[in-house]
């Protein structure tokens, strides 16, 4: 459906530079009758000055009525490069999820075979280099089939933060034997999302493990409502994201010279924002403390 590009809020510039013009010539009316009303004048206004204001009003409302037009011309303009930048994003992700995917699988395919007839130790880890390459951009691509997947319109559903975060926690115990998990957690945390929130929370536990190396991997989960917010805060004991990846993060903006490692970060970031959330990364000597905040909800009637 096309916009008007001479509407703005359902109202044509002409209908609002005429409802100011009517507005604008009351309150001359009013202000000159009141004026006279107090100067203590025989006439309730002053022909003169109330012409004078009318004609600044009529004067005035031209420029509305411009500014108006404008303003609404460019609202259209704005909202068509929008769209367009969603289908050309949509359009790029839908590629590169299956086009590029099943020309990785051939390249793994082909590595399979290599390696069954490769006999030097060199060749077997120039091999072993090239499927855990494929790999990591097949797991790219799984992950911008996320966005995809997310609905861009105001989310009336609800969900249970706490079952939301042990669900992960359960999935990931299961696949990470060698890291401790700890959870303060209250016994419900209904928050304003649907069940996409499930993967900005997975991703945030995910990370917390990928990215530390130390013997003793802690990760620590917390679960508080003040109120105002419901906030998961999750805290490890690896060396932290880098600085300068959070700083692209909180300027919102990639650069050729500064960039995030991570697309997981990013996904992270937009999924949270989508659901009304936000996040925040801290990093000190001690690890990386990640918190994601939602609005609360009240507990659905139906549960």
């Amino acid at each position: 459906m096309k916009s008007d590009p001479d509407r703005l809020f359902d109202r044509s510039p002409r209908a609002v530079a005429g409802l100011y013009l009517l507005l604008g010539a009351g309150c001359v009316v009013a202000i000159d009758v009141a004026v006279g009303a107090v100067s203590g004048s025989a006439a309730p206004f002053s022909p003169i000055r109330l012409a004078g204001g009318l004609a600044l009003v009529a004067v005035s409302s031209l420029f509305v009525y411009g500014a108006v037009r404008h303003h609404s011309r460019r609202t259209v303009v704005a909202r068509e490069e929008l769209e367009t930048s969603n289908q050309q994003l949509q359009v790029l992700s839908r590629v590169f999820r299956h086009n590029v995917r099943n020309d990785l699988n051939v390249v793994q395919g082909y590595a399979d075979l290599l390696e069954r007839r490769l006999d030097d130790e060199r060749s077997r880890e120039c091999l072993a280099t090239i499927r855990e390459t494929t790999e990591d951009m097949v797991e790219i691509s799984e992950k911008l089939r996320v966005i995809e997947d997310a609905s861009p319109g105001p989310v009336d559903d609800r969900v249970d933060l706490t079952t939301v975060v042990r669900e992960a926690i359960e999935e990931l115990d299961d696949e990470r034997t060698d890291v401790e998990f700890s959870l303060d957690l209250p016994e419900r945390a209904w928050i304003h999302a649907d069940e996409s929130v499930s993967y900005p929370v997975r991703e945030v536990f995910e990370n917390a493990i990928a990215h530390n190396d130390e013997p003793g991997r802690e990760v620590l989960a917390r679960v508080e409502t003040n109120g105002t917010t419901t906030c998961l805060e999750v805290h490890d004991n690896g060396p932290g994201i880098p600085e300068d990846e959070r700083a692209v993060l909180r300027a919102e903006e990639e650069t050729p010279l500064s960039h995030a490692s991570s697309i997981g970060l990013w996904l992270v970031k937009w999924m949270c924002e989508l659901q009304g959330g936000t996040v925040r990364f801290d990093a000190t000597d001690d690890g990386t403390t990640v918190r994601l905040r939602f609005q609360p909800a009240e507990k659905p009637t139906d549960r």
